[in-house]
């Protein structure tokens, strides 16, 4: 049996977990800083490295305490070594390397999308989605991961599609050129005058709209020699909604108030069935190509219902998402990513120093 502390910092959330041989979560704390970043309409980083620096300590006691396992109990200390704002990062390492130099626990950083992507070890069966079948119920049982898998994280930060072959091994097929998907709802809920974070705000107004009610673009890059592209671009889009609020609302600028007669949730839902539908059909067609086992959606975009149905409905292969709890930062997922990382014989020294800017692949 392997008992993993994960710390994870990289952003607003101060997280801490402990999980056991890789799957099974014995405590996961995450005290998130959302509320107080909404006044900003985004995250302030430097608000946001004070507040870790007051919630670390607690964090990482409550977990240890909810988990009822002692630091001489924990096998080795994972942390999130990058990428992420500098400032949270810094927190959540130190705290990593006091651990482990004063209780003498081996230290193994991790890549915060890599986390991202071990999420999906944490997830049961009801998470796993067989075409033609109904979902699975809730168990226990963990239907085994075979390679290769295709992986789309989607986060505020993040739009990255990889092609996974084995524990640690990526290969990166594309990305974005400029907003990341999160960003992109974030940017667009403001917009349309929703409350932030953009991503759930803008589901939310969607349910009242009509996804066709606009014809926004859907962007399909391609290469010098004319074949599309995995990678993505969310800022036409971005622009798009405003130059449609523009042509409602005569005069409009962003963050001036709407008029009453705005169609805010059809906006909303156009918007949002443009980002899903390149998002999906990128996957769809990565998962034919590479002939892949599986298509993998995490982050905290993950927590999108459509695009969980869209995948769901259109990958032509076995979909896994991770539970709601799991699709936004925490420790959990850093400890599942440490897990694997540990038994593969990564040790990292007390000297590591946090990368803003890591590319897993």
């Amino acid at each position: 049996m392997t008992t993993i502390l994960g710390i994870e910092s990289s952003c607003d959330e101060t997280s801490a977990a402990v999980i056991v041989d890789g799957r099974t979560i014995r405590s996961s704390i995450v005290a998130s800083q959302v509320e107080i970043h909404a006044q900003y309409g985004g995250v302030f980083p430097e608000i946001a490295s004070r507040i870790h620096i007051e919630s670390i300590y607690p964090v990482v006691e409550q977990a240890l305490q909810q988990a009822e396992v002692p630091l001489g109990e924990v096998d080795a200390v994972a942390v999130t070594k990058g990428p992420g704002l500098a400032g949270s990062l810094v927190v959540g390492a130190n705290m990593a390397k006091g651990l482990a130099l004063s209780n003498d626990l081996p230290l193994v950083t991790i890549n915060h999308l890599e986390g991202h992507i071990y999420s999906l070890w944490l997830a049961g069966p009801e998470y796993r989605f067989v075409p033609g079948q109904p979902p699975a119920e809730k168990s226990d049982v963990f239907v085994p991961i075979e390679f290769p898998v295709i992986v789309l994280v989607v986060s505020g930060g993040h739009t990255e599609l990889l092609l996974m072959t084995g524990h640690g091994e990526y290969r990166r097929l594309g990305g974005t050129y400029d907003d990341a998907a999160g960003e992109a709802f974030d940017k667009v809920g403001r917009l349309l005058g929703l409350p932030y974070p953009g991503g759930p705000s803008i589901q939310k107004a969607s349910r009242d709209g009509d996804p066709a009610a606009f014809n926004f673009p859907r962007v399909h890059l391609r290469s010098n020699q004319g074949e599309e592209n995995y990678d993505f671009s969310f800022s036409g889009l971005k622009t798009a909604v405003l130059r449609m609020l523009q042509t409602i609302q005569p005069g409009y600028q962003p963050d001036d108030p709407l008029d009453d007669d705005v169609p805010v949730a059809d906006l909303a839902a156009s918007f949002q069935a443009a980002v899903v539908d390149v998002l999906v059909d990128k996957a769809a067609r990565a998962a034919r190509e590479f002939k892949a086992l599986e298509v993998f959606v995490a982050g905290g975009v993950s927590a999108n219902a459509a695009l969980r149905k869209a995948m769901i409905e259109r990958a032509g292969v076995p979909v896994r998402v991770p539970p709601l709890s799991l699709c936004t930062d925490n420790a959990a997922m850093i400890a599942a990513a440490g897990h694997y990382r540990y038994l593969a014989g990564q040790r990292d020294s007390l000297d590591f120093d946090i990368r803003a800017t890591w590319p897993l692949a």
